[in-house]
């Protein structure tokens, strides 16, 4: 079932913060919507350019270090953590979305540092395509949440 958003998101006053994106190239197609989708939110809360710091990782696994990495080097008010995950013949997705949201909580209570939830865990590329585009674009919405919970 869809839920919609009752309440818009307010502007957050962004032109000091520092934020940095993880982004897996693992679905590059659909991530690469997620970083667009991010990059549009934290421009409109006047996020300067020059203080959005994108980080490529190889795949959704690989994430929680990343981020771990840049929150222990404590220049950034928040992360965005961006990645697919969509369902194979096997169990596989499960195990890797699982250590990715555990490494990710990890971060965030190790660090007290704001992580921006924006990986996928989908039954099928078309699931993965409709969260990654338009209004419905989730890296727009873990950066939203970042900017929120900063």
């Amino acid at each position: 079932m869809k839920r919609t958003q009752t309440k818009k998101n307010s502007l957050v006053k962004g032109d000091k913060l520092k934020i940095a994106i993880v982004v897996s190239r693992f679905n590059e197609d659909i991530t690469e919507n997620l970083l667009l989708g991010a990059r549009e939110t934290l421009k409109k809360n006047k996020v300067k350019e020059a203080n959005i710091n994108v980080v490529y990782v190889p795949g959704a696994f690989e994430i929680p270090l990343a981020c771990e990495r840049l929150a222990r080097a404590g220049e950034y008010n928040g992360i965005v953590a961006l990645g697919c995950v969509i369902r194979g013949e096997t169990d596989h997705d499960f195990h890797i979305a699982a250590a990715v949201v555990r490494g990710i909580m990890d971060v965030i209570l190790s660090y007290s540092m704001p992580v921006g939830f924006g990986v996928l865990t989908t039954q099928n590329l078309k699931q993965a395509q409709a969260r990654s585009r338009g209004r419905h674009n989730k890296g727009k919405e873990a950066a939203q949440a970042v900017l929120e919970i900063i």
